[in-house]
């Protein structure tokens, strides 16, 4: 029974710390038109963001290379339809969206 207390607890500390930064890029994303082209699973317009963060899985730059793409857009990596630049997203911001994506392997 204690186990299972102590259980429960790590559970809810888990979900207190970890979620809420976890809601806030995905917070962040819905408030910059992210979510108008993309989804965390399954592709609308754009790939979905697992699949982003497993193409760049094993990039040393990609921190670097996608905070450029939110910034300036981009065309060609995904198919014919393009990526728009995104001047409304400031570099830091641009700069934690990509890292959010980056962790959703």
């Amino acid at each position: 029974m204690k186990l299972r207390k102590l259980l429960l607890a790590f559970a809810l500390l888990n979900m207190v710390l970890v979620a809420p930064s976890c809601w806030a890029d995905m917070a962040l994303a819905t408030a910059k038109n992210c979510m108008a082209c993309h989804h965390p699973d399954r592709k609308v317009v754009g790939p979905a963001f697992k699949e982003i963060a497993k193409r760049y899985a094993n990039e040393p730059l990609a921190l670097a290379a996608l905070t450029t793409k939110i910034q300036k857009g981009g065309a060609g990596v995904w198919g014919v339809v393009p990526m728009p630049a995104n001047p409304q997203v400031s570099e830091a911001e641009a700069q934690k969206l990509a890292a959010w994506v980056l962790s959703l392997r």
